[in-house]
C-alpha cells in the first residue's frame, strides 16, 4: 500500500494506492493517521487506486475522520472504484463520511463542513 500527499483544490489530498486489507492498512496506519487526525484539518482521500478494502481499512477510515470531526474538521473520500464504493455504501460510510467523485466537489463538501463548525 502506498500513500503520499499533495494540496487539491486548496486542501491537503492523500492519495492511496493498494489494497486496504490487513497487510495494506498496517502498513499505512501510522503515516495516515498522522496526516489526518493530528493535522486537525479538512482533508480528501483519493480512493482511485485502492481496488480493494476490508473491515480494518474502513475501520481506518472511519477512526480518523470521526476524529476529524471531534475537531470541527471534515474527511471527503474521493473518486472509489466501483468495487470499493459498493462495499462502502453496503456498510453505510456513506452516512458518516462523505464520498465525491471530484475533487471540486470534495473541496465544496469540506468548505461547507468547515462553515458549521
Amino acid at each position: 500500500m502506498d500513500i503520499r500527499s499533495e494540496d487539491v483544490e486548496g486542501f491537503p489530498c492523500l492519495f492511496l494506492k493498494g489494497r486496504l486489507d490487513i497487510a495494506g492498512t498496517q502498513s499505512i496506519d501510522l503515516k495516515f493517521t498522522t496526516l489526518t487526525s493530528t493535522k486537525r484539518q479538512p482533508v480528501m482521500v483519493d480512493l482511485s487506486e485502492v481496488d480493494f478494502i476490508s473491515s480494518i481499512g474502513i475501520r481506518l477510515l472511519v477512526t480518523n475522520a470521526k476524529t476529524l470531526q471531534s475537531f470541527g474538521a471534515a474527511m471527503v473520500l474521493l473518486k472509489p472504484q466501483p468495487v470499493v464504493l459498493d462495499v462502502l455504501r453496503t456498510v453505510g460510510i456513506d452516512q458518516l463520511i462523505p464520498i465525491s467523485d471530484n475533487a471540486l466537489d470534495a473541496a465544496t463538501i469540506l468548505k461547507t463542513a468547515a462553515g458549521k463548525a
